[in-house]
């Protein structure tokens, strides 16, 4: 019995190494890998449909809607849900733009998302996701141009902060440019695919529509809050079909990140909740790629079945303070992996080339991560904790590019 006790704690900690060490490798082998794509001049504009979809704040939407009407690009047209807002001052005109409210409000992303589809003035090639408090870089749909048409059917653009003025912000920030790097540009780089984000993606019409007629889709607008995240059933869905989704670094999409504590676990404890939703697809999909021998399917499962940061830190931490009393071996394993688990996150850092406030506030990171673990307690009752995330900061797509100069 002590035996098999043994054996079922070395396995677990050897899981654990795995998920540790695992983000390294990845990182060593793409610093071998290049670029795929080159930057062509004068390619034909693909018809881009822009949607973005806003919840009980239609006026966060009108910078993202002038960042897009100041692309250097031309064939695109823009279409904003505005559901449950008040749109009677919403006073941005433009032929490329249409603007909708439903009634009855739709009150889920993915209805919002068909609603604006339903109404397009025609029949587009490439369907563009962004959120409402989204701003695109001016030459965004022309580098997405560029991947379309190097024969990618889905392209996740690089979401960035758009605020760093708070050390919840920075916090926030911190951990998207490293999954940036390790869960989409990494993974884009050695062959497999990009994690999708949410918002600044790109993907042909009909292998969208196609997902939005998936039963995941037309089961889980039933489901409200509980339904699986938009963006884990979008790529849950591409991977099955063997596709693979490239990830656009320069194509840059600025997001806003959360300011409170409150806003981190809103917004943690509904991803978590999709998290652990998830894992079995992402079994699914390790078991695929391992049967089906699809390098694709497996890399992409197991980077999506790899737990939270900080679940997998204190949980490695823990037993390695047990292993520590039980196998000497494994607490050196243990600590070995933890420490080069961290020393890559500075790595990808330093490589995301991340701006001078992301330095100055890792300090915050330990309250940060505070709130992600109480934010565990709040899956209990999705449809009762789990709200909207509010956006507050509005700034214009020149005062970005402004600081990013002053920056540089």
């Amino acid at each position: 019995m002590i035996a098999i006790l043994y054996y079922l704690f070395a396995g677990i900690c050897g899981i654990l190494f795995f998920f540790l060490v695992f983000p390294f490798f990845k990182v060593l082998v793409s610093l071998f890998s290049s670029e795929k794509i080159e930057g062509k001049k004068d390619l034909p504009e693909t018809d881009f449909a822009c949607i973005i979809t806003a919840y009980k704040n239609a006026e966060i939407t009108k910078p993202g809607v002038q960042s897009l009407l100041k692309q250097n690009y031309s064939n695109f047209e823009i279409y904003v849900m505005a559901d449950e807002c008040d749109i009677s001052d919403y006073n941005l005109t433009d032929e490329k733009l249409s603007v909708f409210s439903p009634d009855p409000p739709l009150r889920l992303k993915a209805k919002s998302i068909i609603y604006a589809i339903e109404h397009f003035k025609r029949a587009h090639k490439y369907i563009l996701i962004f959120d409402a408090d989204n701003l695109a870089h001016p030459d965004f749909l022309k580098i997405i141009n560029q991947y379309v048409h190097e024969g990618y059917t889905s392209i996740q653009g690089q979401r960035t902060a758009k605020n760093l003025d708070t050390m919840y912000a920075c916090a926030d920030a911190t951990g998207e440019f490293y999954k940036n790097y390790i869960e989409r540009y990494v993974p884009y780089l050695i062959g497999s695919s990009s994690v999708i984000s949410g918002s600044g993606m790109a993907v042909e019409a009909e292998l969208y529509k196609a997902y939005l007629a998936s039963p995941e889709i037309q089961q889980g607008q039933h489901k409200w809050k509980k339904m699986l995240q938009e963006d884990k059933i979008l790529q849950n869905f591409l991977l099955r079909r063997k596709e693979k989704i490239s990830y656009a670094w320069d194509a840059v999409v600025y997001d806003e990140k959360v300011t409170s504590a409150e806003q981190v676990e809103t917004q943690r404890s509904r991803w978590l909740y999709s998290y652990f939703q998830n894992l079995p697809n992402s079994s699914g999909l390790v078991l695929r790629g391992l049967l089906g021998l699809n390098y694709n399917q497996l890399i992409f499962g197991l980077i999506t079945i790899a737990p939270p940061l900080f679940i997998l830190l204190f949980s490695s931490f823990g037993m390695m303070l047990v292993a520590a009393f039980v196998d000497m071996k494994l607490a050196v394993m243990m600590f070995t992996g933890l420490a080069i688990f961290v020393l890559n996150i500075f790595f990808v850092l330093y490589l995301s080339k991340v701006p001078t406030e992301i330095w100055k506030a890792l300090w915050g990171i330990p309250p940060f991560i505070w709130n992600q673990v109480t934010a565990l307690f709040k899956m209990v009752d999705p449809d009762k904790n789990f709200k909207h995330t509010e956006h507050k900061v509005s700034v214009s797509i020149d005062e970005m590019l402004q600081e990013e100069q002053k920056e540089s």
